[in-house]
């Protein structure tokens, strides 16, 4: 990159590395040094993408890293919550810095902005979008090992962007067991191979539950499919998570952090 770069790629013609796939990168704030940038996606809504960026970053937080997450489901922010965040970003004239989880997990979410976080977002899709890439170019995120994207579902206006504009190195698909998750998938795979962005693996979340008497695993959502899914793109499954109501409860009450389950456990051997 030249010294007299001005970060428009339109009116330039050197090959940098701003600049992918003839597409322009967002540049992160001066004072972001961030590693690894993975984005949690999936095809569609009621998932659990949430919950599984939330989990990666509590996983990889006791594994020794330093971990973020970006909450760019502006219409439908959870992140703060989850986390047990009540109090507004710090802002100064050239930065906004994230704010901390109690276990020390950076966060950034439009709810943290917001007067009151019961007020509906009512933007449109290119507002939403742009709201998003300032949480990359205008927050100030230090030294970051991992930083987990919660996308919205679907493939519209904010993974466009996020793929297009942040140095994603990999998603991670979260499915359900119905049968709808061939198609769920399906639709992340094709996007991921237009983006040029690998696909580190499958989460199944909602796998079955186990009974509290006798410890038999209940399938309330049918057979899985995940793993012939897997096998038909050649993708990795990550983890099959179970429901288990002591999730929701530490969601609700923002005690994530501290979960000790079957849940938490099917990640300790996730590679990212």
């Amino acid at each position: 990159m030249s010294e007299e770069c001005t970060h428009d790629c339109s009116s330039c013609g050197a090959d940098c590395s701003s600049r992918e796939n003839g597409i322009e990168k967002a540049q992160p704030h001066y004072m972001s040094n961030v590693k690894k940038v993975i984005a949690v996606v999936s095809g569609k809504g009621g998932v659990g993408k949430s919950l599984v960026t939330s989990l990666l970053a509590v996983d990889h937080a006791r594994k020794g890293f330093k971990t973020a997450v970006l909450d760019a489901d502006i219409t439908g922010p959870s992140i703060p919550k989850i986390f047990g965040i009540n109090e507004r970003p710090v802002t100064t004239e050239d930065a906004l810095f994230p704010c901390e989880s109690e276990f020390g997990t950076k966060v950034m979410s439009i709810n943290l902005l917001m007067e009151n976080t019961n007020d509906p977002v009512i933007w449109r899709g290119p507002v939403i979008a742009g709201a998003v890439t300032q949480f990359w170019t205008d927050v100030a995120w230090g030294d970051v090992d991992y930083m987990f994207v919660d996308m919205p579902p679907g493939t519209g206006d904010v993974p466009l962007t996020v793929f297009q504009s942040l140095p994603v190195d990999g998603i991670v698909v979260v499915t359900s067991p119905q049968s709808l998750v061939s198609l769920v998938v399906e639709k992340s795979v094709r996007m991921a191979k237009m983006m040029n962005v690998p696909i580190l693996g499958l989460i199944e979340n909602m796998s079955y539950i186990k009974c509290p008497d006798c410890g038999k695993e209940i399938k309330l959502f049918g057979d899985s499919h995940v793993d012939e899914i897997a096998a038909q793109y050649d993708l990795k499954v990550l983890a099959k998570l179970p429901i288990d109501p002591l999730v929701a409860s530490l969601c609700d009450s923002g005690k994530l952090e501290i979960i000790e389950n079957d849940v938490i456990a099917a990640f300790k051997d996730i590679k990212l």
